[in-house]
């Protein structure tokens, strides 16, 4: 598993996180980026600054930020990202208190999910920040709770021509998600790593976003997982009523 160096440069860690932010978000003010990152609204200018002379980032004429030419145009999502996050990280941290492992928000981008909020588990041996990792969401358990709430026909046009991805199979599997209401990626996309995803959705029934609880392979109990499914579709449900009433949400 992947975790924070114990030497890490917060400096470089907060200017690749501002980095993929403008990526995957589009143009921030140096308040949102402060906001963000937790930092100072002068060490936000300042690493923006810096992105700005290495080109991954500039300003725009309205005083915002925007990505870069040197960063590569990312794959969209058309789910509310800042929405997702006021309503999901609340009941992030109460899942979190609750299971004592990470939790992460993620949506779908093409036919990966993207990361969009981590909150880690207090523990010594835990899974890391994920924000802004990217996966294959036939591998990733969020990513597969996502794509069994999908039509048939938005599945079938999403892997179209995506040679690696056995279509046929994948639709059992995610049969079978749909009856269970949870997917499992067990060391799919990471050795040592097991994860339980379900999808949050809409008042009609369409997947915004995938939630997952994350931990290692190690602590994995199957006489557990009932527990896990239960605590993870509960704090679903509630990030599902914030988004149905997002006046009630602290922006």
């Amino acid at each position: 598993m992947r975790n924070k160096p114990p030497y890490a440069l917060n400096s470089v860690d907060h200017a690749l996180q501002l980095a993929a932010l403008l990526q995957q978000e589009g143009p921030l003010r140096v308040t949102d980026a402060a906001e963000r990152l937790g930092v100072a609204a002068s060490t936000a200018h300042r690493l923006l600054a810096m992105l700005v002379y290495r080109d991954f980032a500039e300003r725009l004429p309205d005083r915002r930020y925007g990505p870069g030419k040197v960063l590569r145009p990312a794959e969209t999502s058309e789910a509310p990202v800042a929405l997702l996050r006021r309503a999901g990280i609340p009941e992030m941290r109460r899942l979190v208190d609750q299971t004592q492992e990470s939790v992460n928000l993620m949506v779908l981008a093409g036919t990966e999910v993207r990361f969009v909020a981590t909150v880690e588990s207090p523990q010594i041996l835990r899974v890391g920040d994920r924000e802004g990792r990217c996966l294959p969401a036939h591998l990733a358990s969020g990513g597969k709770a996502i794509l069994s709430a999908l039509p048939s026909e938005e599945l079938a046009a999403l892997y179209e021509g995506v040679d690696d991805v056995d279509l046929p199979r994948l639709r059992r599997e995610l049969t079978l998600v749909r009856k269970r209401g949870f997917a499992i990626n067990h060391q799919l996309t990471e050795t040592g790593l097991t994860a339980i995803g379900t999808a949050i959705k809409d008042d009609h029934g369409r997947p915004l976003a995938g939630l997952s609880l994350a931990l290692p392979t190690a602590r994995f109990d199957r006489d557990t997982l009932p527990t896990w499914v239960n605590a993870l579709c509960t704090a679903a449900h509630r990030i599902e009523g914030a988004l149905a009433a997002p006046h009630r949400l602290h922006v």
